[in-house]
This record gives C-alpha cells, sequence and structure tokens, in this order.
C-alpha cells in the first residue's frame, strides 16, 4: 500500500511521487566523488573564480560550450547551506579548448561580476613577482574585460582589476594590474603611459607598495629576488656513479642571474657584494 509522504512546502504525494522526485533531483546536490576529482584531466581543466551566488553549473556550462565540449562542471558546494563557495572547475574533453576558454571568457562579467579564468594545475601558484602597476584617468565605460585585453599585449597577467564604488559599482576611474615579470611591466609602462584608452589619456606607474610609506613597486630588491627566484623546471635524472662528485670536491657555487634593465628614472639594483642600502639592519 502506498503511504504518503509530506514535502517541506505542504504537499502530499505517494511513494512513488517521492521515488520520482528523488531521481529528477538535481546531480549538483551531491558531493563530487573523490574519484571523480582524481580522474580529471588537470591539463584540460580551468578554474573558474568570483562567481556570483545566483550562478550555477548550468550557467556555467552554457558559457563554456562556446569555448568547446565540455566533460564536467563542477561548483564546490556548503554542505549545510547547498550554495556554492564562489568559484568552480570546468574540465574541457581537450585541453586546446581549455586554453581558448581562458584566453576568451577570463575577466567576462557575469551578473556584474568579472569571472576570472586560468589554469586550475595553475591556480595555487603563488606567481606574482611584484609587477604591479597602478593604471589612471580611466573612462567609466572601461571595464575589467577591456583592461585585461589592452595589457595583455605585453606578457602574462595575472589580473586586471578596475577599482569600483562599493555602493553603486560604478568605476572610480582608476585599477590595477599585475604581470608574472618586470619584463612585461616594464614595456606596458613605457609603451602605454600617455596613451589614449577610449578618447582619454591614461596614466601608468608602479603601484605603491601596501602597508608602507610611499614604496612603490619595482624596486631594486624586488627585481634582484624575482631574477633569482627558482623556476619550476623538472629535476635532471640522476646521474651515473661513475660521474659522481669525487670525495672532498667543493660544490660549486650556484649561478645567479642577473637583473632585469631597470625602466626609466627607476634606481639601479645593486651589485652582487654590495653593501646593503641605507636603513636595512644587518646582522
Amino acid at each position: 500500500q502506498a503511504r504518503a509522504t509530506t514535502w517541506p512546502g505542504s504537499r502530499t504525494c505517494d511513494r512513488a511521487s517521492a521515488l520520482e522526485h528523488a531521481q529528477m533531483a538535481p546531480a549538483a546536490a551531491a558531493p563530487a566523488p573523490i574519484a571523480q576529482v582524481f580522474e580529471r584531466n588537470q591539463e584540460a581543466t580551468i578554474y573558474v573564480g568570483n562567481l556570483d551566488p545566483k550562478i550555477d553549473e548550468e550557467i556555467v556550462f552554457e558559457l563554456m560550450v562556446q569555448c568547446g565540449p565540455v566533460a564536467n562542471v563542477h561548483l564546490p558546494r556548503d554542505k549545510i547551506t547547498q550554495t556554492h563557495q564562489g568559484y568552480g572547475f570546468v574540465e574541457f574533453k581537450n585541453e586546446d579548448d581549455a586554453d581558448y576558454a581562458i584566453k576568451i571568457m577570463n575577466m567576462v562579467r557575469l551578473f556584474g561580476k568579472p569571472i576570472r579564468c586560468n589554469k586550475s594545475s595553475q591556480d595555487k601558484k603563488t606567481n606574482e613577482v611584484g609587477a604591479n602597476l597602478f593604471i589612471g584617468n580611466l573612462e567609466p565605460e572601461v571595464d575589467e574585460k577591456m583592461l585585461y585585453d589592452t595589457f595583455s599585449a605585453f606578457g602574462v597577467l595575472l589580473f586586471a582589476k578596475v577599482m569600483r564604488d562599493p555602493d553603486t559599482g560604478a568605476s572610480r576611474g582608476f585599477g590595477f594590474i599585475s604581470y608574472d615579470t618586470f619584463e612585461a611591466s616594464d614595456a606596458a609602462l613605457v609603451g602605454m603611459n600617455g596613451q589614449f584608452l577610449c578618447n582619454r589619456p591614461i596614466s601608468v606607474s608602479y603601484a605603491y607598495k601596501k602597508e608602507t610609506k610611499g614604496e612603490r613597486h619595482g624596486s631594486a630588491a624586488e627585481r634582484l629576488m624575482a631574477a633569482n627566484r627558482p623556476l619550476d623546471l623538472p629535476k635532471p635524472a640522476a646521474a651515473p656513479a661513475m660521474a659522481s662528485k669525487q670525495e672532498g670536491e667543493a660544490p660549486a657555487a650556484p649561478a645567479l642571474r642577473p637583473p632585469v634593465a631597470m625602466p626609466p628614472g627607476m634606481p639601479t639594483p645593486p651589485a652582487t657584494g654590495m653593501a646593503p642600502p641605507s636603513g636595512i639592519p644587518t646582522k
């Protein structure tokens, strides 16, 4: 005999209807199986961040399928409220479509918020070296997408942000961008400072550091650290036993890469072996 079931919305149905309702429930409500995460092709998966709460898996799928066949869309959700946490992962069926989606969809505005797209395998890596630029005198119509497309011609951009009024969302007339190298930021500074963007000349300069008294990014110390940061290169194969170091042989000193050239008006970096700048305590 069918047993009645009462739903939260004071709706009563029989057991067969309840089973049918459970089968029709969206699969997004269930957490993604762990095996699915490990079987995901990371090179064909992109990270999508800064998502509005109104966005769901269907909207992300409909957006990304314009770039190529999508294999899977996953938005991690809160276990209690079942609302997504503002980011997700989109797996394409091949890596070329994932790279194309990053170029096309990065900084596209959804529900008034520019989404952030990059390779999921690189999302947790900190690539910022301090090559941060301040972009001033922006037209109100310049958004994050236009800023990103304009300055990405000089190198790989880590982010592009237009500062906005928290109440109205209107542009405050300036923004910030960050490159992964100082070569790219120097080229953007020389090439874009004073150029017209939407019929208004923009100003480009190195941004001030947070919690400092007038110190800008692009200093000699930052450039020296960026020039000698370890590269994410695969480890070489182990040398054969006959080529191992002889006992008592002193290890060779690591070779330091020279810092990049400074743009006009910036102080030159200190040479190796020179005394530290004044004001820095020494041991």
